[in-house]
């Protein structure tokens, strides 16, 4: 497998908060997006995902609390946990989620 320049592959996509997968590692797949500074509405998911900042920032409410994840910073959210993904997130995001259910 060649390496994936992150930046470009996020750049690329067709629309921001639209994720491209990259790979699968066990039962864990990795994914890149491009964040725009929009928000985005209340989620929940069954498996956990880790957010991994890459450059800009990401503000993010996890149950209640306001977070504000920087570059080189990381936040797990956990499976069932309601996070909302608040206006001014902007740059490159990697998720790290289970494919386990």
């Amino acid at each position: 497998m060649n390496p994936v320049d992150l930046f470009r592959t996020a750049s690329a996509l067709p629309q921001a908060w639209s994720s491209r997968a990259l790979g699968d590692v066990g039962t864990a797949r990795v994914k890149v997006l491009r964040m725009d500074g929009t928000g985005v509405a209340e989620e929940v998911h069954d498996v956990a995902e880790v957010l991994l900042v890459l450059d800009g920032r990401l503000e993010l409410t996890v149950e209640g609390a306001d977070l504000s994840v920087r570059p080189g910073e990381l936040c797990v959210v956990p499976a069932g946990a309601r996070h909302t993904v608040r206006e001014g997130s902007l740059g490159t995001l990697v998720i790290v989620e289970s494919t386990a259910a």
